[in-house]
């Protein structure tokens, strides 16, 4: 319940923060991985593939930098890996019926020059074959432990975390987004499922 309490609080007072300072610049949705395989494999970009291919699109264990609201806010996220019908480690707690849980495992690297503090789960989504956005909620699952909030990340360090979602049971997920400052950061990054 203090869980809940703290995340809607927090949201609150940041959607009042961004209302009171505006739009910072446009968004967008990068899909572009940090590092190829080719570069992570040692390769030099004469050894490139012709501009002809496909560009290469984020996946799970691809790693996306994203920047903040404040000057020097910035961050690597990782989707690590995806449990589909994860179990809840809380007894009596559990999907509503006729949904299931899935909890997408991210790292976020804090690559600013200032501390990350922020609730995870609020600038997490996942979307489904059809393109419907499924939100976080505040669930723990055996998959493991999920992102304590708020999360604190001094800069250079990391943190590992869980965050889940209830989607219907027979919907396909296709993707994950994640945005910082709980959502209201201007880029997003994407991450191909399946």
């Amino acid at each position: 319940m203090r869980r809940t309490a703290a995340l809607l609080t927090g949201t609150a007072l940041l959607a009042l923060a961004v209302t009171a300072c505006g739009p910072t610049g446009g968004n967008t949705v990068s899909t572009q991985p940090k590092q190829t395989a080719a570069a992570s494999a040692g390769g030099s970009p004469s050894s490139k593939a012709p501009s002809s291919k496909a560009p290469s699109v984020a996946k799970v264990g691809d790693t996306i930098g994203l920047k903040g609201m404040n000057q020097g806010a910035s961050a690597d996220i990782t989707v690590v890996k995806v449990v589909d019908n994860a179990q809840s480690a809380t007894d009596g707690i559990n999907p509503a019926d006729g949904k299931r849980w899935v909890a997408v495992q991210f790292r976020i690297k804090n690559t600013g020059t200032a501390a990350y503090s922020d609730a995870p789960s609020n600038g997490a989504t996942v979307l489904d074959d059809q393109g419907q956005s499924y939100n976080s909620v505040v669930a723990d699952t055996t998959a493991g432990q999920s992102f304590p909030t708020p999360l604190n990340i001094a800069a250079g360090d990391s943190a590992l975390g869980f965050i889940t979602f209830e989607v219907p049971t027979g919907t396909k997920l296709s993707k994950a987004q994640f945005t910082l400052d709980s959502g209201f950061a201007d880029q997003t990054g994407q991450w191909q499922l399946g």
